[in-house]
């Protein structure tokens, strides 16, 4: 973790030691652009799923924020009474067979961490695949949806997309602009302008851009499922704070913005844990991300927490999204849904 904490630090730089590896970021840059162009040229090399698909994507390496997103996107298209599925690689994840539809019964190990997490808040279907064409035809194969999320995929071209939304994180943005390995950019910076939206985690430099928060809601046990409030320790309280996702110190920040003393402890993304991880020399509360806690919850111990969190996204993106859901949908007017409601 540490090094990959390093290597951010590295990537936020205009110029660094990094640059010595241009060669590689001018390969790799148009390796990627001309993967993109010729699926662009080619759609009939990309499966077509029978109704329509939203990636939910990023071009830079870690975490943006997709789940909490995902989340609200989900409880949104519920609302207007949508049924709505979700596709995902399922990283980490070893299911008997592929594609695999996750049960909130099944463990992260079969089901994956992030699919898993989806599963259990949502209750809708959930199908993992790392070729994410094949999962989306199971799934409308065998569940009646209206919409397909998928979980990341936006450089899964096999997959056809009626929409793309890119999150970008606020404070990290795009690092020094350089594609992998000078920088942390999965395609070039350019490749935003083909999106339908863009969406930053957190500050943005408009206020006419979208964005989205993702807030606090409550603290859960994880042994009992009990929820509280986030006032539920005692202020200035130590904590230990575990974190096994992309960009752990938002985490860490959060827990420190609630007026707790936050010990960090952070595993790399997706990490694998046995409990053995948080045998602290000390009883004060272990509080650990909902995406840890999903892996966890099998042996968790009794001062054992998660923090739920929810994303809420700018007024400005909820009306977008509810005029590209009704035309994704194609709706008569007067069934269009609510661009009125904001949570």
């Amino acid at each position: 973790m540490k090094f990959v904490n390093w290597l951010y630090r590295a990537w936020s730089q205009p110029y660094s030691w990094l640059t010595l590896l241009k060669p590689l970021e001018w390969l790799y840059r148009a390796v990627v652009k001309r993967k993109f162009k010729r699926f662009q040229q080619s759609p009939e090399l990309s499966y077509q799923a029978a109704v329509p698909v939203v990636i939910v994507g990023n071009i830079t390496v870690g975490g943006t924020g997709k789940t909490p997103l995902i989340l609200w996107l989900i409880e949104y298209c519920q609302q207007q009474q949508l049924s709505v599925g979700v596709i995902s690689r399922g990283y980490g994840a070893k299911p008997p067979a592929y594609p695999w539809a996750v049960s909130a019964s099944d463990s992260a190990a079969i089901a994956g961490d992030e699919p898993l997490l989806i599963s259990q808040r949502s209750q809708v279907p959930v199908v993992i695949d790392p070729d994410r064409a094949q999962a989306a035809r199971y799934l409308t194969e065998h569940y009646d949806v209206q919409l397909i999320l998928s979980d990341d995929g936006l450089q899964h071209y096999r997959l056809a997309r009626d929409c793309e939304l890119v999150l970008i994180d606020g404070q990290r943005q795009l690092g020094n602009g350089y594609c992998l390995p000078c920088g942390p950019l999965r395609e070039p910076a350019e490749r935003l302008s083909s999106v339908d939206a863009v969406l930053f985690n957190g500050a943005c430099d408009s206020a006419a851009s979208f964005a989205f928060q993702v807030e606090p809601a409550a603290f859960i046990h994880l042994k009992t499922g009990e929820r509280f409030s986030l006032d539920h320790f005692p202020q200035g309280q130590a904590v230990h704070a575990v974190a096994g996702i992309g960009n752990p110190q938002r985490f860490f920040n959060t827990l420190t913005a609630l007026g707790y003393q936050a010990i960090p402890h952070a595993f790399a993304d997706h990490a694998v844990f046995t409990g053995e991880e948080f045998n602290f020399a000390d009883d004060l509360p272990v509080i650990m991300t909902e995406k840890d806690a999903v892996k966890c919850r099998a042996f968790a111990a009794d001062n054992w927490w998660y923090l739920a969190v929810d994303a809420r996204p700018t007024a400005n993106f909820v009306a977008w999204w509810a005029e590209k859901l009704t035309e994704l949908l194609q709706l008569p007017k007067e069934e269009q849904v609510n661009g009125s409601k904001t949570s």
